[in-house]
Formats: C-alpha cells, structure tokens, sequence
C-alpha cells in the first residue's frame, strides 16, 4: 500500500520503528509496495530474507508473501503489509520488553541456560521467547504469572528455531496450537516431532575442559572417515543395551 494511502496514524507507528533490518524493509514497501527476496539480497545485502522479513513481524508489523517475477523473468517471493489494521499491540518499536522480574523469574526456574542446547550463558546472552510462536498463537496478552508459555534460549538457538518454525506447514498453513506444543522448539523435554517431521534432535555443546573428550571424538570420527554426528550415534548405539 503506498505511504499516500495510509492514514496518519498508521504511518506514525511504522516510523517508530528504529531498528535498521526491518527499518529498511518498511521503508522500501512504502515506496514501492514490496521487497523481493532479491532486493534484500542484492540491494541490501541480506543474505536470509525471510529473517529480515522475520524482523518486522518481531515489531508487530504484519506481512504476507506473494510471488513475482525476478529480474531474469523467474518467479521469486516478495513481501508486502498485510492488514495494517491488525498491528500487534505494544510489539512497535520491538520485541515486548518484558520486565527484569519476569526473566529473573525464568532464570530462577531453569537456571542460565539455553533450554535447547542446555549450555550455560551469563544472563544478558538469554533471551525470552515464547514456545508457541506469535504467527501460530496469535496476539495473546502477556500474562506475568504465564512463565510456562516462555523459555529462555541462547541466540544461536533461537534463530535455529526461527528458521525452523518459518518452514514449517503449521506456521505457513495449519495454524494449530496444539502442534506447536508437542515440537521440539516449543517442548524439548518432550515432544514427538520436529517441526512436524517424525525426527529427534540433540542438540549438544562441550565448554570448559569438557572440549577435551570433543577433541578426542572428532579425531576419531576423522581416523573413522566419518562425519561426527554420525560417529556419536555410532558410539551412541553401542552403548545401549539391546532389548
């Protein structure tokens, strides 16, 4: 929709956004009324548009995704606004700015780690992300005494999960609830599937004198001539007793 046709309103909650990623994507859309994929990556030098246009849903903006044709004719996707009307409240300008009670609150349940990979971080290195993303549970009001609905994760592992939720059939179609809380993004203590994939992760990291045994396992996986994950599940099976 071109900047002439929103009202006034609406033009003054997208300039509130300050962040550069999704600053640029707004204000190319209002110029031109979308941004290929394309553009983000040649013009902008966004080398994963769909975390870019992940970067102005984060603010609450909604966008939809069409397909166009490409500079050599190929169809290629595109964003533009969806229905401005339905900008989430008190996301412009960010993410929700949860109060400091609120992590500490987390914190104190799970410790300073990761809930994917269970590595420890010092506190400012955690960020709180809902296990039901917003694009799936919709707008729901933030509720203080709600920690269950939220999780902490290191930000390697929450853009894994963005990436993952963004490619999966209930973010772009189903839209259920329900699924979400049986995935591995939303419940990794317990879940049954992966982005609705019959698959099991484990995600597993090794600090501090713990580097050593690494060290060791990929020597071996090297003199092995195989590939590491492969080597671990390999060592992994042998040390289950067969029933």
């Amino acid at each position: 929709m071109p900047r002439e046709k929103l009202p006034s309103e609406l033009l003054l909650r997208l300039k509130a956004v300050t962040a550069k990623r999704p600053r640029t994507v707004i204000d190319h859309i209002l110029k031109h009324g979308h941004i290929t994929t394309q553009e983000l990556r040649d013009k902008y030098g966004y080398n994963h548009p769909p975390r870019a246009a992940k970067d102005v849903r984060d603010q609450g903006i909604p966008l939809e995704t069409l397909r166009v044709k490409g500079a050599d004719g190929r169809s290629i996707a595109a964003y533009r606004f969806a229905d401005l009307s339905k900008i989430r409240r008190g996301f412009i300008g960010g993410r929700r700015a949860f109060p400091k009670e609120f992590k500490e609150r987390l914190l104190e349940q799970h410790g300073s780690r990761c809930r994917i990979c269970s590595t420890e971080f010092e506190e400012r290195y955690l960020q709180i992300d809902h296990r039901i993303p917003y694009e799936v549970a919709g707008d729901v009001s933030f509720d203080e005494s709600d920690i269950g609905s939220y999780m902490l994760l290191d930000g390697s592992c929450n853009r894994a999960k963005s990436w993952s939720c963004e490619h999966c059939q209930n973010w772009t179609n189903l839209k259920s609830p329900e699924v979400c809380t049986t995935c591995y993004w939303a419940s990794p203590e317990n879940y049954n599937h992966v982005a609705m994939q019959d698959v099991r992760r484990l995600d597993l990291t090794w600090s501090g004198k713990e580097t050593q045994v690494y060290d060791r396992l990929q020597k071996d996986a090297t003199f092995a001539k195989q590939p590491m994950p492969d080597y671990v599940k390999k060592i992994l099976r042998h040390a289950i007793p067969k029933q």
